[in-house]
């Protein structure tokens, strides 16, 4: 049995990382479920303020705590993960605010396996449903903030091609070695 491997998929709203991740879990590869989209969904069922457009910073809290337990459940082997914590600091950046020091002590010491896969801005696929509300704008600069982010944190990234999503299984397959 081989230790677990966590591969990040990151990058902007609508540039298609979870139907990547869609398409690597149905080929058999462990895979996590985006923290934001998980918890506004929850916080939708039961009527919360845990949401970006109402509190960010409780927002930013649920995902943290989402993407401890992730972290956690990663299996032996590959677990690619739909995003990870520097997304939460990320998140607080575009926001513009300040990222608290357990955010930072998270995203330094529970690390994930390299290469990050950014998702670069995808205009063709972008869309907007009640969960991605941002304007296409935003998504852009949140892709910028989140590879900012992440080289702030060491990691090298590797840009995901504007491509079908079987070609992008390949090109992360083949990256992985």
């Amino acid at each position: 049995m081989s230790a677990p491997r966590r591969v990040v998929v990151t990058g902007g709203p609508g540039s298609g990382k979870s139907t990547l991740l869609d398409r690597l879990g149905a080929a058999g590869w462990a895979r996590s479920e985006e923290a934001g989209r998980g918890v506004i969904r929850d916080q939708l069922a039961v009527g919360g303020r845990g949401l970006p457009w109402v509190d960010p910073v409780l927002f930013a809290e649920l995902m943290l705590c989402w993407e401890l337990r992730e972290h956690r459940a990663a299996r032996n082997g590959v677990t690619f993960h739909d995003r990870g914590l520097p997304d939460i600091a990320g998140f607080l950046r575009v926001e513009g605010l300040p990222v608290p020091a357990h955010v930072h002590a998270a995203a330094w010491d529970l690390r994930y396996s390299g290469p990050v896969f950014l998702a670069p801005p995808w205009p063709a696929i972008y869309r907007t449903d009640a969960e991605r509300r941002q304007s296409p704008e935003l998504a852009r600069r949140t892709g910028e903030v989140l590879a900012e982010t992440y080289a702030d944190y060491g990691y090298e990234l590797v840009e995901l091609p504007l491509a079908p999503v079987a070609e992008r299984a390949r090109f992360v397959l083949d990256v992985l070695g």
